[in-house]
């Protein structure tokens, strides 16, 4: 926890979701977040958690628009910046494995989109999934993301070439499913491991997307496009981030739940 904590006060989060390839990953969160809010109900009441809220992109985006958004964040570096900013947010920090501070069945939206990199194992996986199932409403939507292992392996293991090493150091399985340790701080997953979270878990999935889809893989030429150009590849990809075929591949996957 204490290198998670000591990467988080050097990673600019806020950096990353700016740059093109991260817009086009906001942008089509976003979306989806918006296709989640109840449109029966008034904007001020209803109730977003973001667990694992970094330094604010989606929870401070969110509260101008004039929802009720609470902010859970384990690091006070990330933390200190949200609540700089000056936004309605409710701001506090923790973990998302024990969101004690927060009662059951409060939220219409919970938002897992950082601490599922970082948890090792199925089972603080689904300790977390569970705890954000529990502060939901019955019928409420929770969207969790996850890091994907073939970005991963593609990229650090071949791109990067450090693929001798990896397997010299049993990092990867004899299929390539990355085998991460802590100190590593990332954890990769595939469809058929968020798959096996969601059993017995109380959820079922409305649908599955890759929020980026290409644009990590294409970052050096997305800096190259036009603005025109840039928004092409957006709608591109807001038009194909629900393909089947392609969802695996991307940098991370959005799975979209309701509590039933």
């Amino acid at each position: 926890m204490n290198d998670l904590v000591q990467y988080y006060n050097k990673f600019n989060e806020e950096k990353r979701l700016d740059s093109r390839h991260g817009q086009v990953e906001f942008r089509v969160s976003m979306k989806y977040i918006h296709e989640a809010i109840p449109s029966n109900v008034p904007k001020e009441e209803i109730k977003i958690l973001d667990i694992g809220a970094g330094t604010g992109k989606y929870s401070v985006a969110l509260a101008k628009e004039g929802y009720d958004v609470t902010a859970v964040e384990l690091v006070k570096y990330n933390l200190g910046i949200l609540k700089s900013k000056g936004s309605n947010v409710k701001a506090m920090q923790g973990n998302a494995l024990n969101l004690k501070k927060i009662e059951d069945n409060i939220f219409d939206v919970t938002l897992l989109f950082g601490p599922m990199y970082h948890l090792f194992g199925q089972e603080d996986k689904k300790k977390a999934l569970s705890e954000a199932r529990r502060v939901t409403k019955s019928g409420g939507v929770i969207l969790v993301a996850y890091c994907m292992n073939e970005y991963g392996v593609l990229t650090y293991a071949f791109k990067e070439k450090h693929i001798g090493e990896c397997m010299e150091e049993k990092r990867l399985t004899e299929d390539f499913h990355t085998i991460s340790q802590k100190e590593n701080l990332y954890d990769y997953m595939r469809i058929e491991d968020i798959n096996a979270l969601l059993e017995d878990s109380g959820l079922e999935r409305i649908k599955i997307i890759s929020p980026d889809g290409p644009a990590n893989y294409m970052r050096p030429f997305l800096n190259q496009l036009t603005e025109e150009e840039f928004e092409y590849f957006v709608e591109y990809q807001m038009a194909t981030c629900e393909r089947m075929d392609l969802i695996g591949a991307g940098a991370h996957t959005l799975d979209i739940l309701r509590k039933v």
